[in-house]
């Protein structure tokens, strides 16, 4: 099962992106899902993360309040609206979907599911 990622490209600082993260192969409402983003040289690291319901969310501290991340079960989907960017928002972004999740966080534990990724490049 393929997740597949799309809404990345090219920004200059300050403005906006919104990614979307979809699948036809499976139901995304029995799985925590998040976005993971790594940048040249740098490890993985998460993003945002979203419960099956959509009530409970996790922010890294460098997107608070800039990034917001929700669902739509009914259509399988989920965004990453992006606000205010950053050059150092600059990475490959990916979305996950798991059955696992870190209890505190929601946070997929990155064993079922990833998409291939999509770039966000925001230029300064």
């Amino acid at each position: 099962v393929q997740l597949v990622e799309s809404g990345g490209g090219l920004v200059q600082t300050g403005g906006s992106l919104r990614l979307s993260c979809t699948t036809s192969e499976l139901g995304l409402q029995f799985y925590v899902m998040g976005w993971f983003r790594q940048a040249p040289g740098k490890e993985r690291e998460k993003v945002a993360c979203i419960s099956h319901s959509g009530a409970s969310t996790f922010y890294v501290d460098s997107v608070k309040d800039r990034f917001t991340i929700s669902r739509d079960n009914a259509n399988n989907v989920m965004y990453l609206q992006m606000n205010s960017l950053r050059p150092e928002d600059t990475a490959v972004y990916y979305c996950a979907a798991d059955r696992g999740f870190e209890s505190s966080t929601y946070c997929p534990l990155g064993n079922d599911f990833w998409g291939q990724g999509t770039l966000v490049t925001v230029s300064s």
